[in-house]
């Protein structure tokens, strides 16, 4: 895992947030990356991998993409609860808008919108670096159900 970038005083919210993305077997599989965790707002990086590309055009399947912008947003409600190791959360919308297809590796970053008493919403943006630029993969939003004590 990556240093993340976060204050002293949310060390330990950031650790158990690695720890349980470390220790989720999708989460595994997919071979997700914490880069950076601060409340409200964080970064995964997702290593290309050919289990994660279409068949006939070796991009990364739109899916894959829907999942790491549900992850991501998902983990940045979580980082906004007192005790992001109990949190319970579930995803009510998501939207992804496909800008490009990429087949490199994946960087989302997920921000907090708003994280009200029961319901929060993010953005997001994927993005992958093609031809030594950084471009745009996809954007998304969601909303989720919060089910704070």
């Amino acid at each position: 895992m990556s240093d993340c970038e976060a204050s002293a005083s949310d060390g330990e919210r950031d650790d158990t947030l690695e720890r349980e993305l470390r220790e989720h077997g999708l989460f595994e599989w997919l071979n997700l990356d914490i880069d950076v965790v601060e409340p409200g707002r964080v970064v995964f990086e997702l290593p290309f991998d050919e289990k994660f590309a279409n068949l006939a055009s070796g991009t990364v399947h739109g899916g894959v993409t829907a999942t790491v912008i549900d992850t991501a947003s998902g983990f940045a409600l979580r980082s906004r609860f007192d005790d992001p190791a109990t949190a319970r959360l579930t995803t009510t919308d998501l939207n992804v808008r496909y800008v490009r297809p990429a087949r490199n590796d994946l960087r989302v970053e997920a921000e907090v919108v708003r994280a009200g008493g029961s319901i929060g919403f993010t953005e997001s943006e994927v993005t992958t670096v093609h031809q030594g630029e950084t471009k745009t993969v996809a954007t998304g939003g969601t909303s989720y159900r919060l089910f704070r004590e």
